[in-house]
């Protein structure tokens, strides 16, 4: 059964602090201190310009709530995508690496061995994004103790939706990124492809929707461009959720690009990898 297959990749995984540690706690630690370190030297600069009196932008109140909900949108940076790289290659083709796909694969069925596994990812998708939330939130903290700045927090039903909203785009993103991988571990049987080939492809589509599509006479708004490239489709609907000049400067149509893109390329990787999957001889793994 799939509860089976997803307890058992849970316990496996588990046991890999390695490999967790990197994917979910290694981005938080580094972005916190990054951010601590920081604002200790823009305040010491800060004060030896301007004496005891810091600039307005640095002494006005802290709303930690709009943070928290501005945050939301981050939470599919290239580090997090990067680093959950590593807990996804480990799921995915470690049975190939210590050959271990036989002893597993006479006990459930093809399709339910895999999707426990991407099952397992999503949760450790979301423990790297609740993470890195909470460093980010403890950040704003420091900041306002390092600047002593009063803090507030306003979040109301607005502030809720769009947070809402952001978090599982950016979840929602995260998992696409990572379907790249599972479909490469399956293909090659190898783990370096499985952690280096969606980063090729990623780098590639970051030029694509950039410079690249200018010079092919390509708009971001066209249905190849947003095809083509998810993390743009990605930016297009955070811009829309956040309101404001940027989604007023949208096309005509593009939501719906921008759905289908990601739609695509968080289900095609899937179904192919499972197709492949169940049609691979494992007497060797």
């Amino acid at each position: 059964m799939l509860a089976d297959a997803i307890r058992s990749e849970s316990y496996r995984l588990l046991q890999n602090r390695t490999a967790v540690f990197w994917s979910v706690f290694f981005v938080p630690v580094m972005a916190l201190a990054i951010s601590i370190v920081g604002q200790l030297v823009i305040q010491s600069k800060a004060v030896k310009i301007n004496g005891a009196n810091l600039p307005i932008e640095l002494g006005g109140p802290l709303d930690l709530g709009q943070a928290l909900a501005s945050s939301a949108g981050d939470l599919a940076n290239p580090a997090i995508l990067a680093f959950l790289l590593i807990g996804a290659a480990t799921l995915y083709a470690g049975d190939y690496r210590w050959e271990t796909w036989r002893l597993i694969s006479a006990r459930n069925t093809r399709a339910n061995l895999l999707l426990g596994k991407v099952g397992v990812l999503k949760c450790l998708t979301l423990a790297a994004m609740l993470a890195f939330l909470l460093a980010a939130s403890m950040a704003d903290v420091a900041k306002a103790a390092i600047f002593d700045r009063p803090m507030t927090f306003t979040f109301g039903a607005e502030q809720a939706a769009d947070f809402a909203l952001l978090f599982l785009l950016s979840f929602v993103r995260v998992v696409q990124f990572l379907m790249i991988s599972l479909l490469a571990a399956t293909v090659t049987r190898s783990l370096l492809a499985a952690l280096f080939v969606p980063l090729v492809i990623g780098v590639g589509q970051a030029f694509l929707s950039g410079p690249i599509a200018g010079a092919l006479g390509l708009e971001p708004g066209d249905w190849l461009t947003q095809l083509l490239a998810p993390g743009l489709a990605f930016d297009t609907l955070k811009a829309f959720i956040r309101g404001g000049m940027e989604a007023a400067a949208l096309p005509d149509g593009v939501m719906v690009k921008a759905i289908i893109s990601l739609a695509l390329w968080s289900i095609v990787p899937l179904a192919a990898a499972i197709a492949w999957f169940g049609r691979q001889d494992l007497s060797k793994e």
